[in-house]
């Protein structure tokens, strides 16, 4: 795989970022980070972080974070307001998710626009000081400045004055935002404790949890978006944090370079590793529920 191969490759769309029907709404749009980070704050709302919009949610619309992919999402926007996907909705009419949605509808919407994106699993450290946040966001390709940039299309303006981030959330350092990979990585040399990282508002913290991240940003890299919950292969094993050690680290160096030479080598590897292969009723369910849009 080239570099142009590789930019090619995160300019189409995978499973769960196809637009369908909705895509031709989003044809007039230029894309800009700004423009396609509002269309996505407009659209979904954050279940932890409904308190802050004065959104009370009924229990049966929490079951809207399971939906996987961009066309299921936009199905249910469209059931709880039928305006133009452009439109803001009020935030009781926004669909519910986690900051895993939020990164997959950017993606998806830069990928229509033929902009190189991907979404990217790791963790966050400007939600708390001290904490490193399990955490998705958005990574797409700037072909002026010939580099890939973080966007965090979770954070909108609501949120910029409770978390006062101290740069511009569309562009997020990469020591604010570390990809699964540089997390593993900083954790296994000792220049991070592990037991600062984990599931904000969970018991989950520490190495299997950086672990299970690095699974998921794996999958993301081959354009599999699972949902945060939706650890495969080697992050299901018992102690495979441990025994496994070596092979996670060359892992961590493939989410942490995720270059050409890099994302090569992952799709090799897990065209035929049982320890990286997504599951095809992961597959099956999603393109099931995607079947509507």
């Amino acid at each position: 795989m080239t570099p142009t191969d590789l930019l090619d490759y995160y300019r189409s769309p995978g499973p769960f970022t196809a637009l369908g029907r909705f895509g031709d709404q989003l044809d007039a749009i230029t894309f800009d980070a700004a423009t396609v980070a509002g269309i996505v704050h407009g659209l979904l709302m954050h279940e932890a972080w409904a308190p802050a919009y004065g959104v009370t949610l009924p229990d049966e619309r929490r079951s809207e974070k399971q939906l996987c992919g961009v066309r299921a999402m936009l199905d249910c926007a469209e059931r709880l307001d039928a305006g133009p996907l452009r439109n803001e909705r009020s935030p009781d009419r926004r669909v519910v998710g986690v900051c895993r949605h939020f990164a997959t509808l950017f993606v998806a919407i830069a990928r229509r626009k033929q902009v190189p994106a991907r979404a990217r699993c790791g963790f966050a450290n400007y939600f708390e000081p001290g904490k490193h946040f399990d955490h998705w966001v958005a990574e797409y390709w700037n072909a002026a400045e010939q580099c890939w940039i973080l966007v965090d299309a979770q954070i909108d303006a609501i949120q910029a004055r409770i978390v006062k981030p101290s740069f511009d959330v569309l562009d997020v350092p990469r020591d604010r935002f570390l990809v699964a990979g540089d997390a593993w990585s900083i954790c296994r040399r000792g220049a991070a404790d592990p037991k600062t990282f984990g599931v904000a508002g969970t018991d989950m913290w520490g190495l299997v949890e950086v672990f299970g991240d690095v699974w998921q940003d794996l999958a993301s890299l081959q354009k599999i978006e699972l949902l945060p919950w939706g650890w495969y292969g080697l992050a299901t094993a018992d102690g495979a944090a441990e025994r496994h050690a070596d092979f996670i680290d060359r892992m961590a160096r493939i989410s942490s370079r995720a270059d050409a030479a890099a994302v090569d080598e992952l799709l090799r590897l897990a065209a035929d590793d049982v320890r990286l292969v997504v599951p095809q009723a992961v597959l099956d369910a999603a393109e099931a529920a995607e079947g509507r849009g």
